[in-house]
């Protein structure tokens, strides 16, 4: 649990999310950051201690906004749909979302650095593909850390053709390959074509 900012520190981080999100992280100074938050520099250094610590903590709201998005979204479908309502909340989160993964750009600013924002970027990516897991678990299949993670990329994959790839419907296509692996067309046995089956 992160600690409750005040209202002052509120708007900027909320300036801050949608500035780096928009325009890069790099690309945007705490000058700017403090004019549109309506409040001065030293209160962004009292609140976050630096632009860095700025940065920290935009991602760690994103992470906590997306898994929270996702979870609400598939509470309501049964077991069995909720791998595949993943990808529906996927496609719900992009519509607000035109630059793709917020991860994966901060990632491509500071990777091969020591910046404190990679451990949340890889953090994210490890809980995507962890939910993934526990949700094929829960449907009764076998092999789930290897479904899990096949899943996973498939989202990763559908999120980058999305928006860089310009394919609008690439979300669609990866509903389509993940129904496939699942085999949730065929048997109630599960799927039996790739080598993964349900228990029982």
């Amino acid at each position: 649990m992160t600690k409750a900012l005040t209202p002052a520190g509120e708007r900027i981080l909320t300036v801050a999310s949608v500035l780096f999100y928009e325009r890069g992280i790099r690309a945007v100074g705490v000058d700017l950051i403090a004019e549109e938050a309506g409040t001065t520099k030293k209160t962004l250094y009292d609140r976050f201690g630096s632009k860095d610590g700025l940065v920290l903590r935009y991602l760690e709201r994103r992470f906590e906004r997306w898994s929270e998005f996702v979870l609400d979204h598939i509470a309501s479908y049964a077991t069995t749909d909720r791998p595949l309502g993943v990808l529906d909340a996927l496609e719900v989160w992009m519509r607000n979302n035109h630059r793709g993964c917020g991860f994966v750009n901060a990632f491509a600013e500071f990777g091969g650095t020591d910046h404190p924002a990679l451990t949340v970027i890889a953090d994210e990516k490890d809980w995507t593909r962890d939910l993934f897991i526990r949700l094929v678990d829960e449907a009764g299949f076998e092999n789930c850390a290897e479904l899990g993670s096949k899943l996973s990329l498939i989202h990763e994959g559908a999120v980058v053709v999305s928006t860089a790839g310009g394919r609008s419907d690439a979300i669609e296509d990866a509903r389509s390959i993940a129904r496939s692996l699942l085999d949730v067309r065929g048997t109630s046995d599960g799927v039996k074509s790739s080598g993964l089956s349900r228990r029982g």
